[in-house]
C-alpha cells in the first residue's frame, strides 16, 4: 500500500497531473527504459519481456483525479467553482476541500439546518467555497482563476480495508508501478500513466498513438456495489450477480458506456484467473467509461479489456479499498502477462 498511500494523497485534478507524475517518474525511472513526457503531460515507458517475440502490451492507468476549478471571487471574498470530472452535487454540502497551489483550506458553504427550511439539493452553481477571505481583493491575493481544487483527505489503513480519494485511478497507477518495480514477464510492458481520463479519455488517445501496442489493458479503480438498498434488511445488500464487491477480487468489464470488451483477451484473462485459482469477478453494471474505450479505437483498432480493483464510493473524499483485491489484480496482472501471446488474441 505504499505507492498508493503516497499517490492517493497527491492532488492531481485532471490538466494539472503535475504532482502524480513526480512521484510516478521517481519511482519507475531505475527499472524502465524510452521513459518520455508527452505534450500533454502523459508518462510513457517500456518494461522489456523475457520471451523471444514477446507481446506488447499496452497498460494504461490514468493519473488524474476529479475535483474542482476556482471560476470566479464574490465581494464577500467567497469563490466560484466548478466539477472538473463526475462529481454528484449531493456530496457539495459542507465539504472540505483544498484550493489551489499552495493548498489553501476551504469549505464548500451550506445554511444549517436550523436557518433552512429547504433540504433540496443544490447545484454546485448555488454554492460557493469559504476559504476565510474577507473581500475579493483579499481571494484574490490567495487564489487565482482556473487553479484546481481537490477534497481534504487523508489516507487511512482501516486493517484489510483501506480508506482514501482518488482510488479511481492511483490503484491502477499504483498496480502499474509494482508491475514495472518487479521482476521482467513475458510480454513487453508498454507503460502509459495518463491525463485527462475524466474529462473525456483523452491523454490515452495520444499515448496509444505513440506506443502502437498489439493489445492493451486499462487498470482501473471501479465501483463496488455492495451497500445497503434501502430496506430493513440488515443481511440486504447488493449481491454479486448486480455488482462488484470488496473482497471479491478483480474486476473484469464485460461491457461500459465506452467499449465492449475484447472477447477473445477478456476470454483469455478469465482463463487465466481459473487456471491460478485467482478470483475474479465480472463488472456488468453499465455507467462510465474507462481509457480502454479511447485506445482501442486507435491506429487500425486494438484489441483492449478492463481490469479494475473494486472500490466503494469512488469520486468523493473517502473510497474504500479491500487490500486482497489489490493482491489479487497484481497476480492476476502477473500471471496474464507471462502467458499471453499473440494466439489468444486470435484462436
Amino acid at each position: 500500500m505504499q505507492h498508493l498511500a503516497a499517490l492517493s494523497q497527491a492532488r492531481g485534478v485532471s490538466g494539472d497531473e503535475t504532482e502524480v507524475r513526480d512521484l510516478i517518474i521517481r519511482a519507475i525511472q531505475d527499472h524502465v527504459s524510452d521513459l518520455h513526457v508527452d505534450a500533454l503531460g502523459s508518462v510513457t515507458a517500456v518494461k522489456h519481456g523475457t520471451s523471444a517475440q514477446p507481446l506488447r502490451v499496452m497498460l494504461d492507468a490514468h493519473m488524474d483525479e476529479v475535483g474542482f476549478m476556482v471560476m470566479g471571487f464574490e465581494n464577500d471574498g467567497l469563490l466560484r467553482f466548478a466539477p472538473v470530472g463526475s462529481i454528484d452535487d449531493r456530496l457539495l454540502p459542507a465539504l472540505r476541500v483544498k484550493v489551489g497551489k499552495k493548498a489553501h483550506n476551504g469549505v464548500i458553504l451550506w445554511t444549517p439546518i436550523h436557518q433552512n427550511r429547504d433540504q433540496n439539493v443544490k447545484s454546485y452553481k448555488d454554492l460557493r467555497i469559504d476559504i476565510g477571505a474577507s473581500s475579493k481583493q483579499a481571494a484574490e491575493s490567495m487564489v487565482s482563476i482556473g487553479e484546481r481544487i481537490t477534497f481534504d483527505s487523508a489516507f487511512v489503513d482501516l486493517g484489510r480495508i483501506v480508506r482514501g480519494k482518488a482510488f479511481d485511478d492511483r490503484v491502477g497507477c499504483a498496480l502499474l508501478i509494482d508491475l514495472l518495480q518487479g521482476e521482467a514477464v513475458a510480454c513487453d510492458i508498454l507503460a502509459s500513466f495518463t491525463v485527462q481520463e475524466e474529462i473525456g479519455l483523452r491523454g490515452a488517445k495520444v499515448s496509444a498513438r505513440r506506443l502502437r501496442p498489439d493489445c492493451a489493458i486499462a487498470l482501473e479503480g471501479t465501483t463496488a456495489h455492495d451497500v445497503p438498498s434501502g430496506t430493513d434488511d440488515p443481511d440486504d445488500l447488493t449481491t454479486p450477480n448486480q455488482g462488484c464487491v470488496l473482497g471479491g477480487g478483480a474486476a473484469l468489464t464485460v461491457m461500459d458506456r465506452s467499449m465492449v470488451a475484447h472477447p477473445r483477451l477478456l476470454g483469455f484473462i478469465r482463463e487465466t484467473a481459473t487456471a491460478h485459482g485467482i478470483p475474479y469477478q465480472l463488472k456488468t453494471v453499465l455507467g462510465g467509461g474507462t481509457n480502454a474505450g479511447a485506445i482501442h479505437l486507435t491506429e487500425a483498432g486494438i484489441p483492449a479489456a478492463v481490469v479494475s480493483v473494486p472500490c466503494r464510493y469512488i469520486h468523493s473524499p473517502a473510497a474504500l479499498l479491500h487490500r486482497d483485491d489489490y493482491a489479487n489484480t497484481l497476480r492476476l496482472l502477473r500471471a496474464v502477462l507471462n502467458a499471453l501471446t499473440s494466439d489468444a488474441l486470435t484462436s
